[in-house]
């Protein structure tokens, strides 16, 4: 049994305190029927194993490491929502993962799935249970198992990490999760406090350092738990109310006063202004309220795209989306933007992109860190999406960079932003042209918003309040 840290940051729930900061009415599974029998002292006959599994029922009450029921989470707005809860309790032997918690973990999303309730972990352990070897470790493969078959079966999973999150239990049920949130100062990390490096630094292994790194989405205070929980399940779980899903989602009216502009050049200059509207304005005006997303799950974020769910101020409809904000596009805000997609595209949720940006980060540590193929698997998330994808150029589209964001089919555009297959200034470099021709090189590529709908590039443009369709 791995041990829990010594020194932690976050208030230690028990499973049933964290199921009551979360939901009411909870209601307990029945445990499943443990399968076959192992013998006195469990699969490897440790000694003393079964007399530590009584003493640990004794102290906390229940009869396993975690806890599986129904209860309902209610938002501030009086929305409440089903859910199946699966809570730890690391009182109970470290909250480690045995052959009776797998039992239950598959029953919990078993009963998820034949009810088409969403699954919220919260989660507190410290890895595979020691005394039962490697009959406790093959416990992950049934752990994510049953997370792939909810997943296919479009419903989404929520982890909640404590103190602590480590081994097994992050790598399957936490970090496995489609949205991570985490209370502040919980450990998080696969290695516990015991099997780590003597000289590794104490800080990486925390919630925040996990978010900064792209694994977790949000780390929320404790009294603010509740609601984001409810916001998130809300949003997750009742995207479309009676509007069909296939619908795509309207542009958003363009929000600054700039008209068309009257040369290639004119265009560049109104989509690099300070003052044009920039994607949190778009965001703030198409929702009433909105949940980001964080990460690319893999070491990297990236400011510059913003990324989550909201709902949208017209129709009370979920929403997807993932906004440039004029800046160079980082590796990260690329897979970040992929992940997006494909979760909405699992849940049936339309999307909305919102591009912005001079281009691609093109330095060397945006090559090292894969540029190129996090840009495919952008371009390939939106190619496969069966939701529908609408996008809005709002300022700069700037070469690859920016169509990688774009529905082929369904992109709008403002009065005052352009798109171009390479910025006027390169362009004109490339041609070894002197820098008095970028103007007239900006006219030749036909960049304007009007160019772009002549070339069937756009569907139309967008003005300040209308949707003028160009074809």
């Amino acid at each position: 049994m791995t041990e829990a840290a010594a020194v932690h940051g976050s208030r230690r729930f028990t499973a049933r305190e964290a199921i009551a900061l979360v939901g009411t009415g909870f209601t307990d599974l029945t445990p499943p029927t443990p399968r076959g029998s192992s013998g006195p002292d469990g699969p490897l006959s440790w000694q003393g194993y079964d007399a530590s599994r009584a003493r640990a029922a004794d102290r906390t009450g229940e009869e396993e490491s975690v806890v599986c029921g129904t209860a309902t989470v209610e938002g501030e707005d009086g929305r409440t929502t089903p859910a199946v809860l699966i809570s730890f309790e690391f009182g109970f032997l470290g909250g480690s993962l045995g052959e009776r918690t797998g039992d239950r973990l598959e029953a919990a999303h078993t009963y998820a799935r034949a009810h088409r309730l969403p699954v919220v972990s919260l989660v507190a352990t410290g890895g595979s249970r020691m005394q039962e070897g490697m009959r406790a470790l093959v416990q992950l493969q049934r752990v994510a198992r049953q997370s792939v078959l909810t997943r296919a079966a479009g419903l989404p999973q929520i982890a909640v990490l404590r103190d602590p999150t480590t081994g097994g239990g992050w790598a399957t049920l936490g970090a496995g999760a489609d949205v991570i949130l985490a209370l502040p100062g919980a450990q998080v990390g696969f290695a516990g406090s015991r099997v780590r490096p003597p000289d590794a630094d104490p800080a990486a292994y925390t919630a925040e350092a996990q978010l900064a790194a792209g694994a977790v989405d949000a780390v929320v205070p404790e009294r603010e738990l509740p609601e984001a929980l409810a916001l998130w399940l809300r949003l997750l779980t009742d995207p479309s109310p009676d509007l069909p899903t296939t619908d795509p989602v309207p542009p958003p009216p363009a929000l600054g006063d700039a008209g068309l502009p009257a040369t290639g050049w004119d265009a560049v200059r109104a989509a690099r202004t300070p003052q044009r509207p920039r994607a949190e304005a778009y965001l703030d005006a198409c929702f009433t309220r909105r949940a980001a997303i964080s990460g690319d799950r893999c070491g990297g974020t990236d400011e510059g795209m913003l990324c989550g769910f909201g709902i949208r101020a017209e129709d009370g409809r979920t929403v997807a989306y993932a906004a440039q904000t004029g800046t160079a596009t980082l590796p990260a805000g690329y897979r970040t933007a992929a992940r997006l997609i494909r979760l909405a595209d699992r849940l049936r949720i339309p999307v909305l992109t919102l591009v912005d940006t001079p281009g691609a980060a093109n330095g060397a540590e945006a090559e090292r860190q894969g540029a190129g193929a996090a840009i495919a698997e952008l371009f390939a998330a939106v190619a496969a999406a069966e939701t529908p994808v609408t996008t809005l150029l709002i300022g700069e589209g700037g070469s690859g960079g920016a169509l990688a964001l774009a529905a082929p089919g369904n992109t709008w555009a403002t009065p005052d932003s352009y798109f171009s297959v390479i910025a006027p200034e390169l362009a004109a470099a490339i041609l070894k042209r002197p820098a008095e021709e970028v103007r007239a090189t900006a006219d030749q590529l036909r960049i304007r918003p009007q160019d772009l709908v002549e070339l069937g590039v756009v569907r139309g443009v967008v003005e300040r309040g209308v949707v003028e369709r160009g074809r």
